[in-house]
């Protein structure tokens, strides 16, 4: 448990100090015997309650700040408030993105932990569950008939040791390219197969003043979306898998790869000027959108519900395709880098108290919050989403999920913490031109040994 929580520890280190532990609210009052399943062994369960009759409260974190991720992630809760008989009342706590993962990492570095909180499966979560903040769901899965609701995938992401402990809330979320189809038409290009021909449509933008992608790299995540597909497309999947593994090796030539090629489209200026300071969360990204200086953005598919939200008229603008294959690589290019659930509800409370916050997660399964995240561009995880999806962008990224081979999750997220920072650092000093594609590749894999060597 002690090697577990200096983990959980150690990714302060990583986070920006600005958001005091005040930010993440008081020390509970009381607290309860949280058991950690994959270990056997117990550990308090800290509850962040604000309301004088804190014990029927659920606090409840997640993104949910603004647009189609707010509406989103507050259906369920104004439903459960609206309809339960528990007793319980859910208080929705959403914080912007970046700082979220932040404030959440703060507070269980220091043993206050929600009752709710969303994250984005993969490493972190595993990290939060082997450290106590999470409770295994089977049981209460079972009582709801939630398992027959959502898409395999999304389960097996919300899964670790065999056992469910979180609930996928509104989105398959897939790494691919949104363009401009107006400007396509005007200047004559085409939805590129092959990277080589992705290279033309951006020499060709380059040539007419446009920027090929539009990209703000401030929050790191944003550009290591390059490195992965790249990664993907020249070398499969296999050599991801080996590294982390600790059979294979980050220095393998599909990550040289991708390295040496973002440093070769930073070169030809096929990215905003200042790339690396420029903010994800404040919209400098799809500003260079809509104001037509950038043809094309690569990024998750939740921007659909960005795009239609914020301006319906310039999303009737907008098309999408799945990163390009490499040439002449055999690497099978249906795989795609995502999410099957997007954000996924885990539990740091127990009792009568757990099943209402569990309760609360079953609504994101419900017909009227399916139909909301239609409406909104969201495409449910759940196994009837085919039957409910009829925007055409949105579609065309459902069957991509849906004829995918595999799909990886975000490496910042699969990744142990430290390993992933390790990954986001050495992605944006790639874009940076601050360090070359060997010294990153060395040390991704000095992180990767390091973890591994700790276990």
């Amino acid at each position: 448990m002690k090697k577990r929580m200096i983990r959980i520890a150690a990714l302060v280190m990583a986070a920006t100090m600005s958001i005091s532990l005040a930010a993440c609210g008081s020390k509970p009052e009381q607290k309860s015997s949280n058991e950690n399943a994959s270990e056997g062994e117990t550990k308090e369960a800290s509850s962040n309650n604000s309301s004088s009759d804190g014990d029927k409260v659920i606090t409840y974190w997640n993104i949910g700040t603004e647009g189609a991720d707010k509406q989103a992630l507050e259906y369920a809760v104004t439903e459960f408030n609206k309809n339960t008989k528990s007793g319980y009342t859910i208080e929705n706590v959403p914080t912007q993105n970046d700082n979220y993962k932040e404030k959440l990492v703060i507070a269980m570095s220091s043993g206050e932990c929600p009752d709710m909180y969303t994250s984005w499966s993969g490493g972190p979560m595993n990290e939060y569950i082997d450290s106590g903040f999470a409770q295994p769901l089977d049981d209460l899965y079972e009582k709801y008939g939630l398992k027959e609701q959502y898409m395999e995938a999304a389960l097996a992401q919300a899964t670790y040791n065999d056992k469910l402990y979180a609930v996928p809330t509104y989105n398959v979320s897939l790494a691919g390219i949104f363009y401009n189809k107006e400007m396509f038409e005007k200047y004559n290009l085409t939805v590129p197969n092959t990277v080589s021909e992705l290279e033309a449509v951006c020499d060709a933008l380059k040539a007419e003043g446009i920027t090929p992608f539009a990209l703000a790299n401030a929050p790191k995540w944003t550009g290591s979306m390059y490195f992965q597909c790249l990664a993907a497309r020249k070398g499969g999947l296999e050599p991801f898998q080996k590294a982390v593994a600790g059979d294979g090796t980050f220095e393998d030539e599909c990550f040289q790869y991708a390295g040496e090629k973002i440093q070769e489209w930073v070169e030809k200026g096929y990215f905003p000027e200042g790339v690396n300071s420029l903010s994800e969360d404040d919209g400098q990204a799809k500003q260079l959108m809509y104001q037509e200086t950038a043809g094309m953005l690569l990024c998750g598919s939740w921007y659909t519900g960005t795009f239609s939200s914020d301006s319906p008229e310039f999303y009737e603008k907008i098309g999408w395709f799945s990163f390009p294959k490499v040439d002449g690589s055999d690497a099978d290019a249906s795989i795609q880098i995502g999410t099957i659930g997007d954000q996924f509800v885990s539990f740091n409370c127990t009792g009568e108290k757990l099943e209402a916050a569990f309760e609360c997660a079953t609504y994101y399964s419900s017909e009227g919050a399916k139909e909301l995240m239609v409406e909104v561009g969201k495409i449910p995880p759940t196994k009837d989403a085919g039957d409910l999806v009829t925007d055409g962008v949105t579609k065309q990224i459902l069957d991509a999920a849906t004829e995918a081979s595999s799909v990886q999750l975000w490496y910042d997220q699969y990744l142990p913490p430290a390993v992933a920072q390790v990954h986001l650092d050495t992605c944006q000093e790639l874009f940076g031109m601050t360090m070359k594609p060997e010294e990153a590749g060395k040390k991704f894999e000095e992180a990767m040994e390091g973890y591994l060597a700790d276990k």
